[in-house]
C-alpha cells in the first residue's frame, strides 16, 4: 500500500484511502511509529460514503480513535482533492458530524485548506483547578482551556494530571499585541499523543472561542501554536472557519 504522509502547521498524519473498512487500529499504531514506522501524530482513512464526498476513520498514534480533528481536516481535504477523490469544495463525514472543507491555490509553503468547523458545545463553564482558572468546551473532540500571561506555565505533569481527570486535550493560551491587532499563541497537551504537540486545530478553536467570548479579540483572528506557523479562526453568523497550509511530506510504499 502507498501511504502519503502530510504536515498541517506542524501536526503530521499519514492518510490513504481504501474500498474497505475496517478496524484499522494496529496499522495506525505501527505507521505512526516514528522509530520503524513513517511516524505521524495520527493516521486517516479515507472510505466512500453515500452522505458525502468521503468518510474517515481517525486514529491517535497511540491506536484510539478521535471523532475530529481540526488539522487532520484540512490535510485530508488537500489530499483528496490531489487524488480525485472530491472537487475543491467537499464534504466529508466523521464521527463528530459532516465537514465542510475547501482547498484554494498555492500560498507560501504549502496549499492553504480552511475547514469549517463543527458546531461547539460547552461542557463545563469558567471553574479554579491547580491554581488557575479552566474553560471546558467540546469543539469535535473537548478541550480545556487557560488562558495565561506566560505560556512557560505549560507544564507536562500538571496537563497529564488534567488530561486524565477530564479525559480532555489540555490548552494554554497567552494574548499577545501585533501591530493594531491581538493575537493568539497556543500550546497543546493532546490526548492520544500523550504529551505536546506541535499544533492542534481544535484546541486552537477553543482557545480562540473561550478568548472571543470573553471579548479579548477579534471575530478574524491569527493564531500561532508551538510550530510557529500562521491560521486564521473567524466566527461568521455562529460559525466557525478554521484556515491554514498544509504540506504533502512525501507518499511511500510501506512493507
Amino acid at each position: 500500500m502507498t501511504y502519503t504522509k502530510y504536515s498541517a502547521s506542524g501536526n503530521d498524519f499519514v492518510i490513504f484511502h481504501s474500498f474497505v473498512e475496517k478496524d484499522f487500529t494496529s496499522l495506525a499504531i505501527k505507521l505512526c511509529n516514528r522509530t520503524e514506522g513513517i511516524g505521524a501524530d495520527g493516521f486517516v482513512a479515507l472510505l466512500p460514503c453515500k452522505e458525502a464526498n468521503f468518510k474517515w476513520q481517525f486514529y491517535n498514534s497511540d491506536g484510539s480513535e478521535a471523532s475530529m480533528c481540526g488539522n487532520a481536516t484540512r490535510a485530508v481535504a488537500h489530499y483528496a482533492y490531489n487524488n480525485n477523490l472530491a472537487p475543491s469544495k467537499m464534504t466529508f463525514l466523521t464521527k463528530a458530524g459532516l465537514i465542510e472543507s475547501q482547498v484554494f491555490g498555492n500560498e507560501g509553503n504549502g496549499n492553504i485548506v480552511e475547514t469549517q468547523m463543527t458546531k461547539p458545545i460547552v461542557i463545563k463553564e469558567e471553574f479554579e483547578q491547580e491554581g488557575l482558572t479552566w474553560y471546558l468546551i467540546d469543539t469535535g473532540v473537548p478541550h480545556l482551556v487557560s488562558i495565561v500571561d506566560d505560556l512557560e506555565k505549560y507544564d507536562h505533569d500538571l496537563c497529564a494530571k488534567m488530561r486524565y481527570r477530564y479525559n480532555a486535550n489540555v490548552n494554554f493560551v497567552k494574548i499577545e499585541n501585533n501591530k493594531d491587532s491581538k493575537v493568539l499563541k497556543v500550546r497543546t497537551y493532546e490526548r492520544g499523543v500523550e504529551g505536546e504537540t506541535l499544533a492542534c486545530g481544535t484546541g486552537m478553536v477553543a482557545c480562540f472561542l473561550r478568548t472571543l467570548e470573553l471579548g479579548l479579540i477579534e471575530n478574524k483572528t491569527f493564531v500561532y501554536p508551538k510550530s510557529n506557523e500562521e491560521l486564521t479562526i473567524s466566527k461568521i453568523d455562529e460559525k466557525i472557519y478554521f484556515k491554514g497550509a498544509v504540506k504533502k511530506v512525501f507518499a511511500a510504499v510501506f512493507e
